[in-house]
Order: C-alpha cells, then structure tokens, then sequence
C-alpha cells in the first residue's frame, strides 16, 4: 500500500505518507495479503480512526446525559454521570472496571488501558493479547499502541485473531463490522462505502 493509493481510499495526505510504510510491513506481516483483505482492513480501520486521525480514545465528556448514552450499564443516573464530565481518567476508571481483564477503579487500569490503535484495543486482558501475539511491551508500554507502527501492528493482529480475512475474502464488509464494532453496527453503510473506495484503489 503506498501513499497514492491510501490517498485514492479515502487516508488525507500527511497520514497516507506516515502509516505506508507500517500498514504495508503489518499486512505482510499477519497475512492481509490480497487486495480483497486490504481493502477490507483499511476501510474499517479508515472508519475506526476517522481517517487515521484518532489513535487514542476521547473520553472527554461535557454533559451527564451524553455519559448514561454512552454507558448505561455503567452509569446509572444524572447524578453520577455529572461528576464525570470533563474528567477523562475518572470516566475511564470508572466505566471500565472490572472488565476486560481490568482491576477495580483504584487500579487505574481503565485509563492506562483506554482504547488505542487504528482497530481499537481496549482493557488489559487485550493489551496482553495483542503483546502475546506480537511480542510487543504493550503492557509496561500501552502507549505504543497509539503510534503508527503498533496501531497498525495491533490492528493486523486483532484481524488475524478474529479470522477477518475469512470474511474479507467473501466481501463480506457488515459481518466485519459487527466483529469490530459488535451489534450497535455503527457507520455500516460508511465501511460499506470505505471498502468499495479502497478496494479500487487498490486494483
């Protein structure tokens, strides 16, 4: 994949120029190795990153009703989703205990492991996967994951540990989405739209 063509899917110019290089070296790496393949982890990933522009979760919330939306299984009033506006790391704490292999809220571990990557990977138990798999210090170094190599190295790897190119292979981009992004389905017809751009782009 080079930068023309990242351009040509839909990627601006300066991040098509940063993440060639990774996005190439991942997808040889872990075996997105088609254009079928490549099309279909670059749309989801153009959609997951808004266009690559976004490598680490935005937890920052201004208003309680916008917080119970989000978690309502997590926040349960107006009340306790007031003092977690406009405090990222508390939200964080808060909302992700006790999940995905996170401690408990004093643990901290819902803030250093908050959702980084071009796919992206979220708690601890999926730090560690990713590091298992890659060989990568993601737990003493979850930052990496928000930098061009690991997000696209993280990306390929939760590709490949989902069985994706199965479905890329039969262009099959809502299973994909549902795999990714689970059954709220969000921005379907945009990673439908994002495979078909990226898959002529690369032909």
């Amino acid at each position: 994949m080079n930068p023309a063509q990242l351009i040509a899917a839909g990627v601006c110019p300066t991040a098509a120029k940063a993440f060639a290089d990774p996005l190439t070296a991942a997808a040889a790496l872990l075996g997105i190795d088609t254009p079928l393949r490549q099309a279909a982890w670059l749309a989801q990933l153009i959609v997951e990153s808004r266009g690559f522009a976004q490598l680490e979760e935005g937890l920052y919330y201004t208003t309680p009703e916008r917080i119970c939306l989000m978690w309502p299984s997590r926040v349960h009033n107006l009340a306790d989703a007031a003092r977690l506006c406009r405090q990222p790391q508390l939200l964080a704490n808060t909302v992700y205990s006790l999940r995905n292999g996170n401690g408990d809220a004093a643990s901290g571990d819902g803030w250093r492991y908050r959702g980084r990557g071009l796919i992206q990977i979220t708690g601890r138990a999926n730090y560690e996967e990713a590091q298992h798999d890659l060989g990568r210090p993601y737990l003493d170094q979850p930052e990496l994951v928000a930098q061009p190599a690991d997000a696209c190295l993280t990306a390929a790897s939760f590709w490949r540990t989902h069985h994706l190119n199965d479905l890329a292979d039969a262009s099959n981009t809502d299973a994909i989405t549902l795999a990714i992004n689970g059954p709220r389905m969000v921005a379907a017809g945009e990673r439908r739209q994002a495979f078909d751009r990226a898959l002529a782009a690369l032909r």
